[in-house]
Formats: C-alpha cells, structure tokens, sequence
C-alpha cells in the first residue's frame, strides 16, 4: 500500500461525514467483529454516496480506519481515561504513549522550571501524549514524529482537545541538523523502543539512538528525555534521573538535562491512576547507599519497582528501620510495622529453606485455597509450583520466594492491609 494511502483513510475520519461514520461505529455493540464490520462497510458506502462533501477515501478503507480506532479507543480508557473517547490512535502508538498521569507529572515538571510560554520541541511526539500534557501546562510545542500517519494522528489530538493555539504537529526527522536544539526553550525526546520483533531494550537499538538523543539533550537549553525502566545507571551520564510507577507498575525513566536537572540526582515518583493526591517522591543523591543486612523478621516489605530501579532501596529501608535479606535482593525484612508508600507489606507466618514438600504441608495447614506467589532472585517456575502446591481451602496466603545468601527459602506470609497500616 503506498504510503499516502493510510494517511488518506486516516484523514477521511476528520471530514464531517468521517466524525459522523466514527461515531456510528464507536457506538456498535462489542462482541461480534464480522458484525460491525458489515454495518461499518455499510455506513461508509452511505457516507460516500452523499456527493461533495463525502469522505475522501474508498468507503472500504474508511471503514477499515474507523473499526480500527474504535477498537483503540476502548484499549486506551486505562491510559487516558474519558478523555481517550475523544482522540485517536495507531496500534504502536497507543502502546508505547505515555499515561496521562505520567505526562501530566511530567508537564509540571516543565512548567515549574521554565516560564510559561516556553516553546518546547516534542521529538519522537507519538499520537501526541506528551504534547498534550505540556500545551496544557502552558507550554507551546512543536511536536515532530518521523511516520506521517503518527505525525496526523497526534495533530490530530491537538484539535480535538481545543489545543491547536499552543501546539502543532508535522511529520519529520529529528536529528540535530534537521531539528536544531538550541532554537527551542527546551526538547522533550521519547524515542520509539518497539521493532518488528517488539520492545527494545539495548537503548543503542532506539529510534533514534541514545548517542543521537543524548546530543540532542545536552545541546538544549534544558532538556527531558524518556527512556525504558531498565536503562543502565551507567548510560545516564550525569543527568537527574527519575523512575516513574504507576499503580505500582514501573513505567519509565525520564532523565532530565540542563535548566531541568535541578534537583536530586535520583528519584522514585510513584503515582496513582485517577488520584488527585500528590505522588509519593524518594529522592537519593549521585553516590548509591548500602542497606544494612540482616535476618528474617515479623514484617516483609516489598519496595515499589520504581524505587528498586532507581536503587533507592536503602533509603525506602530507614524509616522502617529495616534490613536487606539478602544485599543482592530487593527485600526488607522489619519488627515494625510502618505506613510507607513505597513499599507493600506482609505478615511473615513461617520461613523456611525451599523444600516443594514442606510448603505444600505448610499450605495445606494454613488451609490455603488461594495461593499468591512471589518472587525474586528465585528460579522456581511459578505456575508449576502452583499446581504442584495443589491448594484447597477457604484461606489465602502469599507465599514468597527468595534466596537468602545462597539458599533458596520460601516464605508464608499474609498481606498487611492499608487500614492496618494506619
């Protein structure tokens, strides 16, 4: 299919008669695919019979294109909440934008350091998350993505969500010659880490490369770049370095250049979906610091994955007066038991060195039908385990398993609720 081709049936959707054909469609019953697809046709061919004024496309591609964000429209509710049944996606672009609460933390960041106003250059922009979030803080943006259908897609949102006086987006490259840094207030880079064979990991492998994207950064004024969780300490490079959960889920690093990398050099910012609470922030310094180490204890603390990425676990360790399990292993063992954030926590029952029997004769005793497993720096597959657990009973448990020096040990353990915490 040429290239043009799926912009033109993208775009089709943004003719009256499109905005009309996407809402028919939106509002189709769920559950019987070759269905919709049918009356979707239907109302196409309806759309384009109507003369001047039509489409602009083949009814078939127009079709196709409104199933289509229809579908991505009902996947992107956990990302944007209402406000997804009002923009547009494509399936890679849906996929790797940011949440709305990470964005949004993100804008404030921008807007708490650079005066209103500032133009800002969204390289890498997606279908625009980001863009939206800083126009919204009272950024102006240039957005920019190297694939034209992305590029329409996140114009796109900038109408929908009333901010084309403060944003534009166009397709086109990023490097520096072709997007000069310094010609901007700051630069926001997200740089595409999906390939053809799905998520990409080595961030010499992003698109653009680190080395383009790092150049990009510290040529700016001031400069945020977002990157996977797992990136390498080591290929930070001195800039400020955040990780960001969501819900408890780790989501991403941004590292933060320039009039923007003032502050801690490392931060844990956990935020909640929906919550209008201010997020939950740990900050360290440049130099890592160990935590005590030490044995079993009443209580097990489970740190946040953005704390444990960001190698604040001693510091999510102290006001629990807490000890490692192990140095290697991202595990707090405590007598007390403190409301924290940054860690979840679980009632130790009984602690022993892994054997499949007796666990399975401590699981039976504790009359265990729901069993919960986790794990770190344990090879045991999980699901096996389970089965071979064979739980029955009106009671739950977690069970967790870890290594304590080299010994594999399992643990029984109850989950600590919030009102307990309290």
């Amino acid at each position: 299919m040429p290239e043009s081709e799926p912009v033109t049936a993208f775009s089709s959707l943004l003719t009256p008669a499109g905005r009309r054909l996407l809402e028919q469609v939106c509002a189709l019953p769920e559950g019987d695919p070759l269905a919709a697809a049918t009356r979707a046709r239907a109302a196409a061919e309806e759309a384009a019979a109507a003369g001047p004024g039509g489409l602009g496309a083949p009814p078939a591609d127009a079709a196709a294109a409104a199933l289509s964000q229809a579908r991505l429209r009902a996947r992107a509710r956990a990302k944007f909440g209402e406000r997804a049944a009002r923009m547009f996606f494509t399936p890679g672009g849906l996929e790797q934008a940011t949440r709305i609460e990470a964005a949004r933390y993100r804008a404030a960041g921008f807007a708490a350091a650079l005066p209103a106003g500032t133009e800002v250059a969204d390289l890498c922009c997606g279908i625009g998350a980001d863009t939206l979030a800083l126009a919204e803080a009272g950024m102006r943006v240039r957005a920019v993505d190297a694939d034209p259908l992305t590029a329409a897609v996140a114009a796109a949102n900038i109408e929908a969500l009333g901010l084309a006086d403060r944003a534009r987006a166009e397709a086109g490259t990023t490097g520096p010659g072709s997007v000069p840094p310094g010609r901007y207030g700051a630069v926001f880079c997200d740089p595409a880490r999906r390939g053809a064979r799905g998520r990409v990991f080595d961030p010499d492998a992003y698109s653009p490369p680190w080395g383009v994207v790092e150049e990009l950064a510290r040529a700016a004024p001031a400069a945020c770049v977002k990157a996977a969780p797992g990136i390498p300490h080591e290929r930070i490079g001195g800039a400020r370095a955040e990780w960001v959960s969501v819900d408890g889920e780790v989501k991403e690093a941004a590292l933060w250049f320039g009039a923007l990398a003032d502050g801690p050099a490392r931060r844990a910012v956990l935020l909640r979906s929906g919550s209008a609470e201010p997020p939950a922030v740990l900050d360290g310094g440049a130099e890592e610091r160990p935590a005590p180490v030490g044995g079993v204890r009443r209580y097990l603390y489970e740190p946040d994955g953005a704390v444990v990425r960001s190698h604040l676990v001693a510091e999510a360790a102290e006001p629990l007066d807490g000890v490692l399990l192990d140095p290697r292993i991202a595990y707090i063992a405590s007598d007390r038991l403190v409301d924290t954030p940054f860690c979840s926590a679980y009632e130790v029952h009984e602690a022993m060195p892994f054997s499949l029997k007796r666990l399975r004769a401590a699981v039976r005793a504790r009359r265990a039908g729901t069993v919960t497993i986790k794990k770190r720096g344990s090879a045991v597959d999980v699901e096996r385990l389970r089965r071979d657990l064979r739980p029955s009973g009106p009671e739950s448990v977690v069970v967790v398993l870890t290594r304590i020096g080299e010994r594999p040990f399992s643990l029984l353990c109850s989950e600590v609720s919030a009102t307990q915490r309290t």
